[in-house]
């Protein structure tokens, strides 16, 4: 898959949406600043995170990516409990997506699944998705995660 400097300018984008989000909230669970709604305090303990595997007909690689793009840009921007939604491709095989998602918690992935922005992502790709395995995943050392997180908010 060719990417030509506006689809790089605009993946770049959503990365650094995605990393200024990730940090932010990993800034505020740190420092125990930022609130749930219902005034509970984000916990590296209750945050879901998952990895999408997803293999996509190539036929349809450039129309899902646009989908995608849109789906993980309002996830982060619309729903305070999506932490991250960071998509991304294997270099050497394109139509083999991975999102790493991470949210609040469970309630909050929950939500997102009926938010009309997923449902419109699901219901229109559905026809190109080839095969989709959600994985989900546990920090081994939760403490080097946040300063992992930290590290990048001060770059």
């Amino acid at each position: 898959m060719k990417i030509d400097n506006d689809n790089d300018m605009k993946h770049l984008g959503l990365r650094k949406l995605c990393l200024i989000v990730l940090c932010s909230m990993m800034t505020a669970i740190v420092s125990g600043q930022e609130n749930e709604p219902d005034d509970q305090a984000y916990t590296l303990e209750n945050m879901m995170v998952r990895i999408a595997e997803i293999e996509v007909d190539p036929d349809y690689l450039e129309e899902y990516i646009s989908i995608l793009k849109v789906e993980a840009e309002a996830s982060v921007r619309l729903e305070p409990e999506v932490i991250c939604i960071y998509p991304m491709f294997q270099k050497e095989n394109p139509n083999q997506i991975r999102l790493l998602e991470i949210y609040a918690n469970k309630a909050a992935y929950e939500s997102h699944l009926q938010t009309p922005h997923f449902k419109h992502y699901k219901e229109s790709t559905l026809p190109m998705v080839k095969s989709l395995q959600l994985v989900d995943m546990e920090a081994i050392d939760k403490k080097t995660m946040v300063n992992i997180f930290k590290k990048m908010n001060m770059q």
